[in-house]
């Protein structure tokens, strides 16, 4: 089990992220534009880094959906390897079955 204090900070960077996502969107196509103009070109570089740092998405960091571990994160599940161990072994993830030979 995380840390409840950095599952409440990853919820926290999340909603950030979707709050400023259309913004940074914009300014970043205004920046990679080759017809823009450097002094707009600035204006949004300037802009961009006055956004918040959580705002950018690569401050997430993918965690278990159920306890939030960080580390062993499988995406197709969205679980952390022993979660999705247990829940295999218990027979809740459809199509999911313990291998034997």
């Amino acid at each position: 089990m995380a840390k409840t204090s950095k599952i409440a900070a990853d919820r926290r960077r999340r909603e950030i992220v979707a709050r400023h996502a259309a913004e940074r969107a914009a300014l970043k196509r205004t920046i990679k534009d080759p017809s823009t103009p450097t002094a707009q070109r600035i204006q949004a570089q300037r802009a961009l880094q006055r956004l918040p740092r959580d705002a950018s998405p690569t401050r997430l960091r993918n965690r278990d959906a159920i306890d939030g571990r960080p580390r062993g994160y499988l995406r197709a599940a969205g679980l952390s390897r022993v979660r999705f161990r247990d829940a295999a072994h218990r027979g809740e993830l459809p199509g999911i079955t313990k291998s034997s030979w």
